[in-house]
C-alpha cells in the first residue's frame, strides 16, 4: 500500500506539473525566451525625447539646405506685390508730374501769354507780327537794318538780357519780344494794331 502511495504522489506530481501547478524544466526557459523578446522589442523602439531631436535635427538639415530659414511663399509673394505696386505708384506719379516742354516757337509763345496776363486771344495779333517780322524764324536777321530773331529785335544782342543763349533760343527772344509788347503796347493787338498803320513796331 505504501509503494502504490508513492507511486500514486509521484504520478500525482506529475500530473500536476504537467498542468502548470509546479514549475516545469521547460518553464524557465519559456519565461527567458519572452523576456528576451520584450526587451529586444523595448529597445527597437526609440525614446520619444530621441525621436524629437532627430526631427528637430532634420529640420535644421533641410532648411539650411536650401539656403536657411526663409519666408512663407505667400509672404514672399505678398512682398512682390507691394514692391510692384510701389514702383507703379512712383511710375504714375512721374507721369503725372511730367512737364512737357514745346520747342514750337508758336507753340512756346502760347504757353507764354498768361505769364504777362494775357489770354489765348492775343496770340492771333502776335502771329501776325511775328509772321510779317520774321516768319517765326529765330535765325532770322535784316540783311538792312541788323535786326534779329523771331521779334527783330534791333540790336539782337538786346536779348542777351534775358539769356546769353538769345541767338538760337526761340524761348529767349519770345520773352525779351513778349516784355517788349507789353512795355510799349500793352497787348499783342495794341502791337498789331501799330503795325497796321506804319510797318513796323
Amino acid at each position: 500500500m505504501a509503494t502504490v502511495a508513492v507511486l500514486g504522489a509521484t504520478a500525482g506530481a506529475g500530473v500536476v506539473a504537467s498542468r502548470g501547478d509546479a514549475a516545469s524544466p521547460a518553464q524557465p526557459r519559456l519565461a527567458a525566451a519572452t523576456q528576451a523578446r520584450t526587451t529586444s522589442s523595448a529597445a527597437a523602439r526609440p525614446d520619444p525625447a530621441t525621436v524629437r531631436s532627430v526631427e528637430r535635427g532634420r529640420g535644421v538639415s533641410e532648411r539650411a539646405s536650401r539656403g536657411g530659414s526663409r519666408p512663407p511663399l505667400v509672404s514672399e509673394q505678398r512682398a512682390t506685390k507691394t514692391k510692384a505696386l510701389a514702383v507703379g505708384q512712383q511710375d504714375v506719379s512721374r507721369a503725372v508730374t511730367k512737364t512737357v516742354v514745346p520747342t514750337n516757337p508758336q507753340d512756346i509763345a502760347r504757353s507764354m501769354l498768361p505769364q504777362y496776363g494775357w489770354s489765348s486771344d492775343q496770340f492771333s495779333c502776335l502771329d501776325q507780327i511775328y509772321i510779317h517780322e520774321s516768319g517765326w524764324n529765330p535765325s532770322a536777321e535784316n540783311p538792312y537794318s541788323g535786326a534779329y530773331g523771331i521779334p527783330q529785335a534791333l540790336p539782337g544782342d538786346k536779348m542777351a538780357a534775358f539769356g546769353s543763349d538769345w541767338q538760337t533760343n526761340p524761348a529767349t527772344q519770345l520773352a525779351w519780344g513778349l516784355s517788349y509788347i507789353r512795355d510799349r503796347y500793352g497787348s499783342p493787338c495794341g502791337a498789331w494794331g501799330f503795325w497796321q498803320s506804319h510797318n513796323w513796331y
